[in-house]
């Protein structure tokens, strides 16, 4: 069979390295297998499937430092990994049985007990369940608690989101390229085998950082290009022959409209992407961390230690899918007439042969992400065509409210001028009343009260004029430490447990201070706590927006996608929705995956529609560059009319998605989880807030007056003009000087 493409020119920064136990490895792994009944018998492998695949050689290679015994165990965790895989394709994903497969998967939680003084449930009844108690108690007595309950939940991912690819293969469904990368995370399991990095390299990430920022964006970039890499050299095996829908290559073919290698090209330029945002974290990310969460001189080797066992597995993981007869690649780069690597010598150890050409191959993409100019001509551009399904409902409160906010706005101080700005505001009342902040409000919560509508309208103004501040007030100067500084007194007047606060010095505080009284007062703690974490959240968000423009650096795309979340606020505005929801919502339905990717469906929508309405906004008038259109024109280097129309694509993609886990998902859930009346009710309310949310969110867009022409060449408190000053022949040096019209923002 030829294959369907040309595999592409990797990015291979790092030479891969042998461990020198791989023959114990391999001869201990086939001893396991065979007592754990997964060769003879099983019906998936025979003996010359298991060595042909090769698992000794890809744990050698991911991890060339780990000492025999530990090669060993790592060894039989992913010959059950690929056991489990092919298993529950052969048994369930080809016959399609999704009550059969749901009961499997139900059964495994069982053997991976988190506390140590648990004990798997009940006797293995198959191959599958027999490796996993064995390997469970091999494994986790050596490891902290903290990890055994990340490893625990990848673990529970990789196994029961099998039924999402399952799902897709019924309907004949290809995922949207957000929801893939997202969901590929979890299927795919490398966040699986970032886990077994830590314990192969005897350097645990401390408790402290494991949920922080960068090191969630090591292991996702980690993940993503493994994921996507196996799609390369998998696509063949898993689209031609076993119908699998699941495939990063497939995934871009249908989206982009392209053929295969166009498809597969793309994806090797995400690859690159990812693991240059992985090395742009390790060098720009790690160091502020270690010294602002106090990591002692262990804890920063031990962070360091797993970054490089990261690297060390993208190196390695490549290099074995050269040579497994798995995978597509000529026969095997150590085959005898096997294609190899174009373009180099091939065979054991010569992959550092490869490092100089891969690095000179690839540093135009790397630069073309700091070569954006600044303030670039856009000019009027033409918007596509949003799909919005749903009605937009407007309160009748609407008009008070506007003037409500108004008044608020001028008590907070919103319409001063905050210190350290030369002469002029962040706003004044002519810029507050052409955004119109109420309007969305009144169209997030068309049944709110006035009181509701209010502070809905507060937050979402007090959270556009932050977005404002924080580059007026410290992009200006490149002032991230006082940009840090603010943050940390902004969380000191959102307490939890308690109602003390500061003094608040400036609108930024007060604004907080007031609405934070007004909103988390009448909550549980339990929601007040995570509450905060959204307005944290956002927050944070910020100073990743001014390191960025600091370097000015155009966002590695999928990095840019998760962080416009937080940067749009989306969590924050969904979650006043959420929490009024949250004494009739168990934690088993909010944390549901269907409920999950829900809101990112629709966070990612609206996030999409105003990087859309705001491209000229940002990227001409204030020399912006977190803009999802500027973001794919530097990824493809195509120009601005392909830019909006995949963003458009990405937008609708979105909005189906999320059409389809209402109409699909939500039920499904219901009655898997056995739902009452009660929680049902609820969780179609919440539904329908969502769908009002982005209605809500649209019909704002197109009505206020924050993206008009007239509006952005409007300086704060000076009426519209299209220029300032002495015009005509020899008065050009006078404009030289004067100030900037806009503020970066939503």
């Amino acid at each position: 069979m030829s294959q369907p493409f040309e595999l592409p020119d990797f990015y291979e920064p790092y030479p891969a390295r042998l461990n020198p136990h791989l023959a114990a490895a391999r001869e201990h792994s086939k001893r396991w297998a065979r007592a754990m009944e997964m060769i003879e018998g099983s019906g998936v492998w025979d003996e010359s499937d298991f060595d042909s695949h090769d698992y000794a050689l890809l744990c050698a290679y991911t991890h060339p430092d780990a000492p025999a015994e530990v090669l060993a165990t790592v060894t039989d965790w992913y010959v059950w990994v690929f056991f489990f895989d092919d298993h529950f394709l052969e048994s369930f994903k080809r016959s399609q049985d999704m009550a059969g497969a749901k009961a499997y998967l139900d059964r495994l939680r069982a053997f991976m007990p988190v506390r140590p003084e648990e004990e798997a449930a009940g006797e293995p009844g198959n191959a599958v369940e027999r490796g996993l108690a064995d390997l469970w108690a091999r494994t986790t007595p050596a490891m902290s608690p903290g990890w055994r309950r990340r490893f625990a939940e990848a673990t529970r991912h990789l196994l029961e989101e099998s039924m999402w690819e399952l799902s897709n293969i019924r309907e004949g469904r290809v995922a949207n390229p957000l929801e893939y990368i997202e969901m590929r995370r979890k299927v795919g399991g490398a966040p699986w085998s970032a886990g077994l990095v830590e314990y192969a390299a005897g350097a645990e990430v401390p408790e402290a950082v494991a949920a922080s920022r960068p090191l969630l964006v090591l292991r996702d970039a980690f993940a993503d290009a493994v994921h996507l890499r196996n799609d390369l050299f998998s696509y063949q095996r898993e689209v031609e022959d076993e119908g699998e829908l699941s495939n990063g290559v497939l995934v871009f073919e249908r989206f982009l409209g392209c053929d295969t290698q166009a498809a597969a090209d793309a994806v090797n330029d995400l690859i690159t992407s990812r693991l240059q945002q992985f090395e742009h974290t390790v060098f720009t990310e790690l160091p502020p961390l270690f010294a602002e969460a106090g990591l002692d001189p262990r804890s920063c080797a031990d962070v360091l230690t797993y970054a490089k066992g990261l690297q060390d597995w993208q190196s390695g993981g490549h290099e074995w899918h050269l040579r497994s007869s798995r995978y597509m690649n000529g026969g095997g780069a150590g085959a005898p007439g096997g294609a190899g690597l174009p373009g180099g010598p091939t065979g054991l150890g010569t992959s550092a042969a490869r490092v100089v050409t891969s690095l000179a191959a690839t540093l135009p993409f790397r630069l073309r992400s700091h070569a954006h100019p600044p303030r670039r001509a856009v000019g009027p551009v033409r918007l596509p065509d949003l799909h919005m399904p749903y009605p937009a409902l407007l309160s009748p409160h609407l008009d008070r409210s506007r003037e409500n906010v108004v008044g608020w706005a001028r008590r907070m101080g919103m319409l001063d001028v905050p210190p350290g700005l030369p002469g002029f505001g962040v706003w004044d009342e002519h810029k507050l009343r052409a955004f119109d902040f109420a309007l969305c409000s009144a169209g997030i919560h068309p049944d709110a009260t006035l009181e509701e509508l209010d502070l809905t309208t507060g937050w979402l103004t007090w959270g556009t004029y932050a977005d404002d501040y924080y580059p007026a007030v410290f992009g200006r100067t490149f002032d991230l430490a006082g940009a840090k500084a603010s943050n940390a007194r902004l969380a000191a007047f959102m307490p939890v447990e308690s109602t003390a606060t500061p003094v608040p010095v400036n609108a930024l505080e007060r604004g907080l201070a007031d609405l934070w009284s007004r909103t988390a007062g009448p909550m549980e703690v339990s929601a007040r706590r995570a509450f905060r974490r959204t307005i944290e959240d956002m927050t944070d968000s910020w100073i990743w927006e001014l390191a960025n423009e600091m370097e000015h650096r155009v966002p590695d795309p999928v990095d840019y996608i998760e962080m416009r979340r937080k940067t749009f606020g989306a969590d924050l505005t969904m979650s006043l929705s959420r929490l009024s929801h949250w004494p009739e919502m168990p934690p088993a339905v909010l944390g549901a995956r269907p409920v999950r990717a829900m809101e990112h469906a629709a966070g990612d929508y609206a996030g999409l529609l105003n990087d859309l309405h705001s491209f000229r906004k940002e990227v001409e008038f204030e020399g912006e560059i977190h803009n999802c259109v500027l973001v794919v024109q530097d990824f493809f280097g195509c120009g601005v009319p392909e830019a909006l129309h995949i963003v458009g694509d990405l937008a609708n993609s979105r909005m189906r998605e999320f059409e389809r886990i209402v109409s699909t998902e939500l039920p499904a859930m219901a009655e898997d989880l056995a739902l009452d009346a009660t929680v049902r009710a609820t969780l179609d309310g919440y539904t329908r807030e969502l769908q009002n949310w982005m209605a809500g969110v649209l019909v704002w867009h197109r009505r206020c007056r924050r993206y008009t022409e007239s509006e952005l060449r409007r300086p704060v408190g000076l009426p519209p003009r299209t220029s300032y000053g002495p015009t005509g022949l020899g008065t050009a040096a006078a404009r030289l000087a004067a100030p900037a019209t806009g503020m970066p923002a939503v």
